[in-house]
């Protein structure tokens, strides 16, 4: 058994170069909730993904308005972005509340992993 289905659909909406979507999606896969120990794409942090021809506009949450590592998931996403784009594109990361996260959000993978 797998820990996680390759037939899972896609955790956040992707609007852009088919060419990037797996690229940016494996880089935001690297980060990691260090309160959950599982990637933000898993948790359901990640709400959605815009490209144009010159900026990559990530659109995410946290558990809670309170998180105490906002900051530093926020400049993960920045860092691990940067490194697989191409130096053209500016990355920009807006956190939004609305809607809220729940936890109908996680990947089965996640659900598992903590328990339900």
């Amino acid at each position: 058994m797998t820990t996680s289905s390759p037939a899972e659909p896609p955790r956040f909406d992707y609007q852009g170069p088919d060419a990037l979507q797996a690229t940016i999606t494996a880089a935001l896969k690297r980060v990691v909730d260090p309160e959950l120990a599982l990637s933000i794409v898993d948790v359901g942090l990640v709400y959605g993904v815009q490209v144009s021809a010159d900026r990559v506009w990530v659109r995410m949450t946290m558990t809670s308005p309170a998180c105490p590592v906002t900051a530093s998931i926020v400049d993960e996403v920045e860092g691990e972005l940067d490194r697989v784009l191409p130096p053209a594109y500016a990355i920009e990361v807006e956190l939004c509340w609305e809607p809220a996260w729940t936890r109908e959000r996680m990947s089965e993978h996640a659900r598992r992993f903590m328990g339900g």
